[in-house]
């Protein structure tokens, strides 16, 4: 009988599966379940892009294309970049088409860090991070977050986290799971912390487009001082509603990107060739219903707030993404208590704050990435759920 434990990578051993997953696969087994757990839009993809998508598999256009990418999509990148969010790259040398964003985090973080290099991880947030640190055999640095600060990175928290071994900080905003963004001001401290340093910035920006605060999206690598030590990562799944077309995007200096590149290139070849042509057409005829579907997400966004507040947890506004974060801590519950109780006696599945980070404890994530009708069920059950701890 082989040992397998003695033949795999211990590294791998000692990670934890996903936190998200566990109520998924309880919820599978279960009737009659209502979900608030899925961070996944409930629009379709627009027709404008399936259309695109389909077009391109008509005409044949199924080979490989370049590693980096179709030109013609990092173009529509580079444009798209600088119209909404005032950042300038050069799409030959600067811009990488991946698999989804999830890739382009992976393989940023794998061109930076060497073995016990330090990264800095502001939690709760999403739970790639930490683990693909580990497999690059990085040392995770966790940053709790506060909810007094609205989840934000603070000055303060940075300077005291950052070491000579400091290699890399992880800008996780608009955050999953908490919602929270960073305003100007904030990413303008930041600079001011990182100024004398070779500290990388990686900035997950994927709901960029969901961002909620009356200034919009700002870009760490619109900011002085962070533009040359910044890859940005971003991608189609959350404004789109493209999730499974699994199509993400990095954009840095070209020092950076080439190194970035050469992963990609060993690990994945090209991005799907269908999905990209489809990506062209979103980047340049989707505006209006990118803005349909972000009104929509506010609406809901409102609705989800006032509703758990209402019901008697407290729940502060979230400014970004499609998650709320309400508070669970006067139920005396622990997270994970609260929502196997939640999902076992009222057949609702909402994520622990854990999953995000053990700064998460004493918090539930709830997604709004569904109807009206489906988010006040949710609510009405939770609230009878509530009763017995009044």
């Amino acid at each position: 009988m082989i040992d397998y434990s003695s033949i795999l990578n211990k590294t791998v051993l000692d990670i934890k599966p996903s936190g998200i997953r566990k109520f998924f696969d309880i919820a599978e087994t279960m009737d009659e379940v209502i979900s608030l757990g899925v961070g996944e839009p409930d629009f379709q993809t627009p027709w404008e892009v399936r259309k695109a998508g389909i077009t391109s598999l008509e005409k044949g256009k199924t080979k490989y294309t370049s590693n980096k990418g179709l030109d013609a999509l990092r173009q529509e990148i580079t444009n798209y970049l600088l119209r909404k969010y005032n950042i300038k790259y050069d799409s030959k040398s600067e811009v990488l088409v991946t698999v989804g964003g999830s890739e382009a985090i992976d393989a940023t973080i794998r061109a930076i860090i060497s073995f016990g290099d330090e990264v800095i991880i502001p939690q709760p947030s999403y739970v790639c991070y930490e683990p693909i640190t580990m497999l690059a055999g990085g040392k995770p640095v966790i940053i709790e977050t506060k909810a007094e600060d609205d989840f934000k990175l603070t000055k303060k928290q940075l300077l005291d986290a950052i070491t000579d071994k400091t290699k890399l900080l992880i800008l996780p905003f608009p955050c999953n799971p908490t919602g929270a963004i960073m305003e100007k001001e904030d990413l303008i401290e930041i600079a001011e912390v990182l100024k004398d340093t070779d500290i990388i910035v990686l900035s997950d920006e994927i709901y960029s487009e969901l961002t909620f605060s009356g200034n919009g999206h700002i870009a760490p690598a619109s900011i002085d001082g962070l533009y040359e030590r910044t890859v940005t990562v971003n991608g189609f799944s959350k404004a789109f509603s493209m999730t499974g077309w699994r199509l993400g995007y990095a954009c840095g200096p070209k020092e950076l990107m080439s190194q970035i590149t050469k992963i990609h290139q060993f690990a994945i070849m090209c991005a799907p060739t269908t999905s990209q042509y489809a990506a062209i057409e979103a980047l340049k005829n989707c505006d209006s219903a990118v803005a349909s579907m972000h009104e929509e997400y506010n609406r809901r966004r409102r609705l989800i707030t006032k509703g758990f507040n209402d019901i008697g947890l407290t729940c502060r506004e979230p400014k970004g993404a499609f998650y709320v974060f309400p508070s669970i801590k006067s139920t005396g519950l622990s997270s994970d208590e609260f929502c196997e109780r939640l999902l076992n006696e009222k057949h609702v599945a909402v994520v622990p704050g854990t999953a995000f980070g053990q700064g998460g404890e004493g918090f539930i994530r709830a997604s709004y990435c569904y109807s009206t009708e489906h988010i006040l069920e949710a609510l009405n059950r939770i609230s009878e759920f509530l009763e017995q701890f009044k």
